[in-house]
């Protein structure tokens, strides 16, 4: 695959997460001096579809537990903006769409997703609405409501039409660029089924690949976390049918190959009966079958019934793994887990003699892949005399940043 993201600056491309950082830090700028509503930039995304633009905005939303108003400008006509005109005693009057946020104590986010699958005279419709705030004298947006937009790029073979330099220039615009690792945290946070994210990490170049006919199921981000739906399903599907749903998704090349990255992975001992001690913990030697056990051990630990026998059969795998592997397992693990559950794993009577082994590969793994609520509860917990890079971890052993 090639990397669509080489040709851009450093500074111009970012991921999910950063979006969601400078997101929150923009609504906690306007909520702290609502006075900056008109000068505080909105941001713009750029990216090609499916890796995520609109879904990290209404992520926040619901973290925040605020309001978000989703306007797709492609599905809407200048009046479903500007509003309907109704003359009413020789005068023209004009009934403003009823979604629009009034109470001035309300908080929430209006994204203008699809921007650029807008045409000219819809983007002119929203101009005023976005430049200043208001449309004219009969609606002006809540001081609480931060403004945002999306869009893909011409380059990504979408329906996309260029913005004026007018309207461009009110944005910072950010070039949303896929991330696996970070997507790997949101699945495992949200379910995403453990193969899936197996097979992504063993097979990377197929996470977000545009390379062939995007008039039919090719990979990305939206697309693989509806693999992993179809996969929670797949009991009541014979197998021909489940090969024609993931391909239809994904495409041919993508789909075929994690169907036969599944072939040993569902022959394999019930990972919910090794955690319970049930069956022997066979480590194999093939890295995709690896990937595939420590994936399917991390997605299922914090499920198991008998919680200490699983956290004994996770320091027998992650003993038996390279480092590499080890890392990764535990970091997932890491990331899965409540504090107390992460407290568990780190005073485990096993993880001091682990962490001698493989410390420096752990912490170098944990400083990009793990998130900062596991970061402050690992380093809040680990004993001083354990192998922490304080500079990688951002946080002292204390936990004070």
């Amino acid at each position: 695959m090639t990397d669509r993201t080489t040709d851009l600056p450093p500074a111009s491309a970012c991921s999910l997460e950063q979006v969601a950082t400078l997101v929150s830090h923009h609504l906690k700028a306007l909520w702290d001096a609502p006075e900056r509503a008109r000068v505080l930039p909105p941001l713009m995304l750029w990216g090609p579809p499916g890796v995520g633009k609109s879904a990290v905005v209404r992520q926040v939303c619901d973290e925040q537990k605020i309001g978000f108003l989703d306007l797709r400008l492609a599905q809407r006509e200048p009046v479903d903006v500007r509003g309907l005109p109704v003359p009413q005693d020789g005068v023209v009057h004009w009934m403003l769409p009823g979604e629009y946020p009034r109470d001035p104590a309300s908080r929430g986010i209006i994204l203008f997703d699809e921007l650029t699958s807008a045409d000219r005279t819809m983007q002119v419709a929203a101009y005023e609405f976005i430049l200043d705030r208001r449309l004219g004298d009969l609606y002006e947006v809540p001081p609480g409501w931060y403004l945002m937009a999306a869009g893909n790029r011409t380059s990504d073979r979408a329906v996309a039409t260029t913005m004026s330099s007018a309207l461009a220039n009110r944005f910072c615009h950010l070039e949303v660029h896929p991330d696996l690792e970070g997507w790997v945290r949101w699945a495992q946070r949200a379910g995403v089924h453990p193969d899936v994210i197996a097979f992504l990490r063993f097979r990377p170049q197929l996470f977000l690949n545009m390379t062939g006919n995007l008039e039919r199921g090719w990979p990305s981000p939206r697309s693989w976390e509806r693999v992993g739906l179809e996969t929670e399903l797949v009991d009541r599907l014979d197998a021909r049918t489940f090969r024609v749903v993931v391909t239809g998704l994904v495409g041919p090349g993508a789909g075929l190959e994690y169907i036969a990255f599944r072939g040993w992975r569902t022959a394999m001992p019930a990972v919910e009966a090794m955690l319970a001690g049930d069956v022997p913990l066979v480590v194999p030697d093939q890295a995709d079958q690896r990937y595939a056990l420590c994936a399917a051990v991390s997605w299922h630990l914090w499920r198991a019934t008998k919680q200490q026998k699983a956290l004994g059969v996770l320091f027998d795998l992650v003993d038996a793994l390279p480092a590499d592997f080890a890392a990764m397992v535990m970091v997932d693990v890491i990331n899965g887990g409540t504090p107390a559950q992460v407290a568990a794993v780190v005073t485990h009577a096993r993880f001091a003699a682990w962490g001698g082994r493989h410390g420096p590969t752990f912490v170098d793994r944990l400083a990009g892949n793990a998130s900062r609520m596991a970061r402050e509860v690992l380093a809040s917990t680990l004993s001083p005399d354990f192998p922490v890079r304080t500079d990688l971890l951002g946080i002292d052993p204390k936990g004070k940043r």
